[in-house]
């Protein structure tokens, strides 16, 4: 009762529940486990030191410890969609995870829906853009929250997984030269920026530039990648998701490309989809044991 008129008293002057978690010194849960999955909010540290990233975590039953899967969000350039995008959630991918024996953190970056604050992965404009800048700058935000899940105990230290969707898989390929003993293996689905240029499908903004910076990843890079890309992606369509996979690999990354069946109208969006999932499953499930060790259940 005590920490519930806390709460109200903080909002009282205009603290948010954010804030209030770093006057605490405290990251962590904020919320009850609920379904499916134990889901429970968590806030994890960002860049910003005055700023929480909100999360969601999913664990399978038990006190570990777990392999952990991050998943990393999608994005957008406009600003507006951007404050209004709600908690990224990943449901129907993170119940197949847990039940693979993974918990699942799927954190917030800043500039994004509730967790607010300066968005930090702007690529700037066609003629200017920094793809390479923008992609380490949403890698150091999923390398946070991943740091701040290992010191968990119900978190293995070792193997951890990072699926990125988008924009979130090409801040996720910026990893590829972590240790491979931390990160066992990286899945992205349709990885890229600059897709959907001034909205128009199949038009992606310097191209050039991006696939560029896709090479600037691969050196250097230690953990396998599988790229995955649906048939009728119309932001990184699977021909030129294959010249970035195949510039990453140029630049010495080890990655496998696979073009997957159609998914829905906009295959763009297939990890968010019950039946995109499902198109996803061997697949996804042959790249959580690149570079393994075994079942990928709790050990």
């Amino acid at each position: 009762m005590r920490s519930w008129k806390i709460l109200f008293g903080l909002l009282a002057y205009g603290v948010f529940p954010a804030q209030m978690a770093l006057s605490q010194g405290a990251f962590g849960p904020s919320g009850d486990e609920g379904e499916p999955c134990r889901e429970q909010a968590w806030l994890v540290p960002s860049p910003d030191p005055n700023i929480a990233a909100h999360a969601v975590l999913y664990r399978p039953p038990g006190d570990g410890p777990f392999r952990l899967a991050v998943v990393a969000h999608a994005s957008t350039d406009n600003v507006l969609r951007r404050a209004q995008m709600p908690q990224p959630e990943y449901r129907v991918l993170a119940e197949q995870l847990v039940a693979r024996g993974f918990a699942v953190l799927v954190p917030e970056r800043l500039g994004h829906g509730a967790t607010r604050g300066t968005y930090l992965e702007d690529q700037g404009g066609c003629d200017e853009a920094d793809y390479a800048r923008s992609g380490r700058a949403t890698a150091d935000q999923i390398a946070l929250a991943l740091r701040f899940l290992r010191g968990q105990p119900f978190i293995r230290k070792e193997e951890a997984v990072i699926i990125g969707h988008s924009a979130g898989g090409w801040g996720a390929l910026a990893l590829a030269g972590d240790d491979p003993r931390t990160i066992s293996a990286i899945v992205v689905f349709a990885a890229g920026r600059g897709g959907h240029a001034n909205d128009i499908p199949g038009k992606i903004c310097a191209p050039h530039t991006l696939i560029a910076a896709a090479e600037a990843f691969g050196k250097g890079a230690r953990v396998p990648v599988s790229w995955l890309v649906a048939a009728n992606d119309s932001y990184f369509s699977p021909a030129f998701s294959g010249r970035l996979a195949g510039a990453f690999r140029a630049g010495g990354g080890k990655v496998e490309l696979k073009t997957l069946p159609a998914s829905g109208s906009e295959g763009h969006w297939m990890v968010e989809t019950e039946s995109g999932v499902r198109l996803a499953a061997a697949e996804l499930d042959r790249a959580l044991r690149i570079g393994g060790q075994g079942p990928v259940g709790k050990r």
